[in-house]
């Protein structure tokens, strides 16, 4: 696989993401309680690693502690500054049991933390420690949809870099199981008023306090069952939906209100990278023309400095 993109298919990966993904909330909650909150939750976010998920550095007491998915020997490792490590083998192993192993390595690791031991933005959302439902992982299939990301992580900074505004990092988010990277305008939004299962209206509010234009990566769900990239604007322009956006395969869903492109297009094209950055700037575009950004002042062209100073 290493110049091809993995092929992905939502059945075959289902019920492993479903596992991880509770995985990576109690990790991320983790992450969540020990680091200052950064404007729009970006202090919760994992990020993509050589080797799978990563917390990044994580304060406690005088030190720090990082907490890594490693989808290659599939292990989550802890490791801290005091010199301390500890690992936990992934397999298929209920969330109870993986809520419980984490948390007895860090006692270990003298590590006294707790969370809000229960899912966000999922419905039901079992309490961790009683979750015996949910114990699918597959390796080869986590494999996959990691090396997936590797690649995605490359394009998405690949897009970020030439936004001169305010701009998140590419991170991974827990919640909704995406990789995302958004834009900001520099002006307020409209007060949000949507709603996500088991969230606080607030944090929603928080999030979305700014004009933006957000793109991601997604693995689907049982009403939408392919791996996809989308694009949305929030406040959205009526005539956003309109706009002309590349490349071809890519549509607008009215259900969703966001662009789609999927996966698979993607992998077959002759240039996946090039075939994915189009749809990621024509779909700014289309946010950032409807709701009149100062694009001049928010972006740049870097190929300048890319011929000058990276050979």
């Amino acid at each position: 696989m290493k110049d091809r993109w993995p092929e992905l298919k939502f059945d075959d990966l289902k019920d492993t993401i479903t596992t991880v993904q509770l995985w990576t909330q109690i990790v991320g909650k983790v992450r969540m309680v020990k680091m200052p909150w950064l404007n729009h939750s970006w202090h919760v976010t994992l990020y993509v690693s050589p080797r799978g998920l990563t917390t990044g550095n994580i304060p406690y007491g005088d030190g720090n502690f990082q907490i890594d998915f490693d989808f290659i020997s599939h292990q989550l490792m802890i490791i801290c500054s005091r010199g301390t490590q500890q690992h936990i083998d992934l397999y298929p192993r209920t969330v109870a049991s993986f809520y419980k192993e984490l948390f007895e390595k860090l006692a270990l690791m003298k590590i006294d933390i707790k969370i809000y031991a229960a899912p966000n933005e999922i419905d039901p959302a079992i309490p961790f420690e009683r979750d015996e439902t949910h114990f699918q992982y597959d390796k080869d299939q986590m494999y996959r949809f990691w090396q997936a990301l590797t690649k995605i992580n490359v394009v998405f900074n690949k897009f970020r870099a030439r936004f001169t505004g305010k701009c998140s990092p590419v991170h991974f988010f827990w919640g909704g199981f995406d990789l995302a990277v958004t834009r900001f305008s520099g002006r307020t939004a409209p007060k949000y008023t949507g709603g996500v299962p088991n969230m606080p209206l607030e944090v929603m509010q928080e999030a979305y306090s700014h004009e933006v234009s957000s793109c991601g990566f997604w693995p689907g769900n049982p009403q939408f069952p392919y791996p996809v990239f989308y694009s949305y604007c929030y406040p959205t322009p009526e005539s956003f939906s309109e706009q002309p956006v590349k490349p071809d395969n890519a549509f607008f869903s009215k259900e969703m209100g966001e662009f789609f492109l999927k996966y698979d297009h993607v992998i077959h094209a002759p240039d996946p990278e090039g075939y994915l950055l189009e749809f990621l700037q024509s779909t700014y575009e289309a946010a950032a023309n409807t709701a009149n950004w100062d694009r001049k002042a928010l972006e740049c062209d870097l190929t300048y400095f890319e011929h000058k100073y990276q050979r």
